[in-house]
């Protein structure tokens, strides 16, 4: 799904309605119900920033589980067998003998989702444009690029 698709489907999750009128975002249903008044949640700071960091961790979990996935069902039992065989927990199993197993694959999830991070700038247009606290360093390039027409600070 795309940032801006996930953006528009969470944007509807924290939609308000003024009191007295039936919520249709989730999260201010749910909060009306237990009495809560309703709340524009993505303009309440720091909440908004936290708000949109659950929209990009929504669209990279898929990616980063089936990826880790195929990495821990690709660590030969041979190993597990081994650890076992010497007495090791599965606590020590998993940290000891998995995770070294998968480190690169580790480092590839994380450096992708770093690349990730730093082109968040569709998910901050789509639900704010960058107010409220949200501007994030591609919005800002953009604002002085496109906006203001200050092409020198938006290169």
């Amino acid at each position: 799904i795309s940032f801006v698709g996930a953006s528009v489907i969470w944007k509807l999750v924290y939609d308000t309605r003024p009191e007295g009128q039936d919520q249709i975002g989730v999260l201010n249903a749910v909060w009306v119900w237990f009495g809560g008044e309703p709340q524009t949640w993505l303009t309440v700071i720091p909440w908004n920033n936290f708000l949109l960091m659950i929209v990009l961790v929504w669209i990279q979990t898929g990616f980063a589980m089936v990826i880790l996935s195929a990495a821990l069902r690709g660590i030969p039992e041979e190993t597990i067998e081994a650890a076992v065989i010497d007495g090791a927990n599965p606590f020590q199993i998993f940290f000891k003998v998995k995770v070294p197993q998968i480190m690169g694959t580790i480092v590839v999830v994380w450096t992708t989702i770093t690349i990730v991070v730093l082109k968040v700038f569709d998910i901050v247009l789509a639900m704010t444009n960058g107010q409220w606290e949200t501007q994030v360093l591609a919005n800002y390039m953009y604002d002085k690029f496109f906006r203001a027409f200050d092409w020198g600070v938006g290169s």
